[in-house]
């Protein structure tokens, strides 16, 4: 039933493209093309990588489930952490493979250099893995939309809480690139709106940095109550890890992963990890659908429990192709601003968010939730990690559409 990868697509993927052909192969029908756009061997590839591929191709199955006349193939590629090669398997693929959707991106410089391509080629690009707010404020487009989660509804949820909890002095550890800015900027400005205050910043290159000691030192110095982590995936837990071996939290400092993960979790350890506050949109134990969804997803993803990147690439491809559906298979693919305008128009609703809906600028909404990881007495067995504190409802989770300076929002 598989496509066979074609030579031309290999060469543009350096070798790591795959081909799910869905359906079997019907000349006179068009075929609607996704590709997923990840870090499938870097630091964030167990929150991203195949766990996305996995998850679009069960959004595909239960989409064609009850609609066989429309085929969906699937091909993915690992963007190496890098704004240059994405680019380059970008343009490949709408240019010379026929894509009509390119999936995760969780890479924010790249998805931000993207915007301008998607829409020259009005194609569509749903970003489910990238942060940056900025997607849906002054970068915003007719031909994308931001899915899981961004820098400002993390910001908001982790930032807020700490201060009221009284860590109202914060030092950050920041990646030095467009996401780890952006959180370090979000964050910093709910920390102060709050009351608190910054007292410095220590940013390291991106990627490469494993030893943070130093950076360490310098915020022990500061006499921070709190260290906002404002980076992800390997260096995430590389930073929890040192910090528990400095002794950081015994002498009192909290530490906030601004961008904290299941999998991040699992190889911090609960007795590392304790305590740990973080806002996530998605948890594997939340509901009934969330867990029916991960008793599928976790034996195809090596066990590791599904991540909110996961979760929102499963979510966009299902209301994609609803649109794609509505739209006609072949208007959506001629016509990318037409198939995001249709995705705008209709509400959106799956077993992992609920129901939500896609603002004029780009942002879909769906609640946030401020979770801390458990100490290793609170929990029942391995992935049972988080407990919830309180959750935000959509309407509050993300950026007001008339703050973000998105120049299609008329105010």
């Amino acid at each position: 039933m598989a496509n066979l990868l074609s030579r031309r697509a290999a060469l543009a993927a350096g070798g790591a493209l795959s081909v799910a052909g869905l359906r079997p192969a019907r000349a006179q029908a068009p075929s609607i093309k996704l590709g997923v756009l990840s870090d499938m061997s870097g630091p964030y590839s167990d929150n991203t990588g195949q766990g996305s591929v996995t998850a679009a191709r069960m959004a595909i199955e239960d989409f064609t489930r009850t609609r066989p006349g429309i085929r969906v193939e699937l091909i993915s590629a690992d963007n190496q952490n890098r704004a240059d090669v994405g680019m380059s398997i970008a343009r490949s693929w709408y240019d010379r493979e026929g894509v009509d959707c390119i999936l995760d991106v969780p890479l924010s410089a790249l998805a931000l250099a993207m915007g301008e391509v998607v829409r020259e080629k009005n194609k569509v690009a749903l970003y489910t893995g990238p942060a940056a707010s900025d997607l849906t404020g002054r970068a915003c487009g007719p031909n994308h939309i931001h899915w899981t989660y961004d820098t400002w509804a993390l910001a908001h949820g982790t930032g807020t809480a700490l201060v009221q909890e009284g860590g109202d002095s914060w030092f950050f550890l920041t990646a030095d690139y467009a996401f780890g800015h952006a959180l370090e900027r979000d964050t910093g400005g709910f920390v102060t709106a709050a009351g608190g205050r910054v007292l410095g910043q220590a940013r390291y290159p991106f990627p490469g940095t494993t030893d943070f000691s130093s950076f360490l030192l310098q915020a022990q110095a500061s006499r921070a109550k709190v260290l906002g982590l404002a980076n992800a995936g390997s260096d995430t837990i590389n930073c929890i890890k040192q910090a528990a071996e400095f002794g950081l939290t015994r002498r009192g400092m909290r530490l906030a992963g601004l961008l904290l993960q299941i999998p991040d979790v699992h190889g911090v350890g609960l007795q590392a990890g304790q305590g740990l506050v973080m806002t996530d949109s998605f948890y594997w134990d939340l509901t009934d659908g969330t867990r029916a969804f991960t008793e599928r997803f976790h034996p195809q993803n090596r066990g590791i429990r599904p991540t909110q990147i996961h979760a929102g690439t499963y979510s966009a491809v299902l209301h994609y192709l609803k649109a794609v559906e509505s739209l006609g298979v072949a208007e959506a693919k001629a016509n990318g601003a037409a198939a995001v305008r249709r995705m705008k128009e209709m509400p959106t609703d799956d077993p992992l968010f609920g129901r939500g809906e896609v603002r004029a600028d780009g942002r879909k909404i769906h609640d946030m939730h401020l979770f801390q990881v458990k100490a290793p007495e609170e929990s029942r067995g391995p992935w049972d990690y988080y407990k919830r504190l309180r959750s935000i409802p959509a309407a509050q989770a993300f950026r007001p559409m008339a703050d973000g300076g998105c120049a299609m929002v008329r105010t």
